[in-house]
């Protein structure tokens, strides 16, 4: 998987869950960028994001997620 589509399934994950579609992640998109993301919703997204990929993110990756690209390269490590 390219991490074009990678980023492509991050967006519809991110519109569905916030349920908004005006939603355009960038690597440099972080919890500020998005009104209802916060501490509590960021580990519900986390098991959604894990669910629709099929894995598992350690906690190690998981705090060192400090923004969309770097979740997305660890997916496509992963991939």
């Amino acid at each position: 998987m390219t991490r074009e589509a990678i980023f492509e399934k991050l967006n519809e994950i991110f519109r569905d869950y916030f349920d908004d579609e005006t939603i355009c992640l960038t690597d440099e998109t972080t919890a500020d960028d998005i009104e209802d993301w916060d501490s509590l919703e960021h580990i519900n997204l986390i098991v959604t994001i894990e669910k629709e990929f099929g894995m598992k993110f350690s906690m190690g990756e998981v705090t060192t997620m400090k923004n969309v690209g770097a979740m997305a390269d660890i997916i496509a490590d992963r991939i």
